[in-house]
């Protein structure tokens, strides 16, 4: 199984951005997903979750500016990003937690290679 995200890059401020991030493998179902962030000097930090009931959360500092959905039936996250300020330039990880075909009882927690978003003129 594995995370693979999309959607990075370089936007102006005020810009918008949407990444993706798709899981493969042997998967029997995915429970949560989420995005977080982590930027120079500074600790992982959370973006943004959903269940897989569609239930979200989001981080203080984006909300009202990020939103994420996610596409059951192709195993994708989504997070739009709009409004973006310097403060959001980060390498954005997006996290899942998966029940494989050969185990089901076990939930395992995964993670994407993480993609850079730079907000800056």
């Amino acid at each position: 199984v594995q995370l693979q995200a999309s959607g990075g890059g370089l936007v102006q401020p005020g810009g918008s951005l949407r990444l993706s991030c798709a899981a493969s493998g042997s998967i029997f179902s995915i429970s949560y997903m989420g995005w977080y962030r982590q930027a120079p000097g500074k600790q992982r930090e959370l973006v943004a979750t959903i269940t897989s009931g569609g239930s979200t959360n989001s981080g203080d500092s984006v909300k009202g500016r990020f939103t994420i959905s996610r596409d059951n039936a192709r195993n994708t996250v989504y997070l739009q990003m709009n409004s973006l300020k310097p403060e959001d330039t980060a390498v954005y990880y997006c996290n899942a937690g998966i029940r494989k075909r050969d185990d089901r009882r076990i939930l395992n927690d995964y993670w994407g290679q993480g993609t850079l978003v730079t907000v800056s003129s």
